[in-house]
């Protein structure tokens, strides 16, 4: 069990789950609330897993995190917007990397 990847994790599915429904808030984004909240919650359960021992656990936060990574790196592209954008890349680049350690 390696206790940096379940944080790493957890964070980043608190933080996508969050973002979601703070988009909603803000601007009305039913993908976004749709979107963060469900990423958010397959983290979540990839960090359970995790700590229950399973090594799929692991593979599916990295799948998870990866994906997140590429739909924010292509939304910064086409839009420019550091928020909300950039703030996601960079935090999934570090939970990335956390995953690896």
């Amino acid at each position: 069990m390696n206790l940096i990847a379940i944080l790493a994790t957890i964070a980043y599915g608190l933080l996508s789950g969050f973002g979601g429904i703070w988009g909603y808030i803000k601007s009305q984004s039913k993908p976004s609330l749709i979107s963060g909240c469900l990423s958010g919650i397959l983290l979540l359960i990839a960090a359970a897993m995790q700590i229950r021992g399973f090594v799929l656990g692991l593979l599916f936060s990295k799948i998870i995190i990866l994906l997140l990574v590429a739909v924010f790196a292509i939304r910064l592209t086409k839009t420019g917007k550091f928020m909300p954008s950039g703030i996601m890349l960079i935090a999934g680049v570090i939970a990335l990397s956390c995953l690896f350690v």
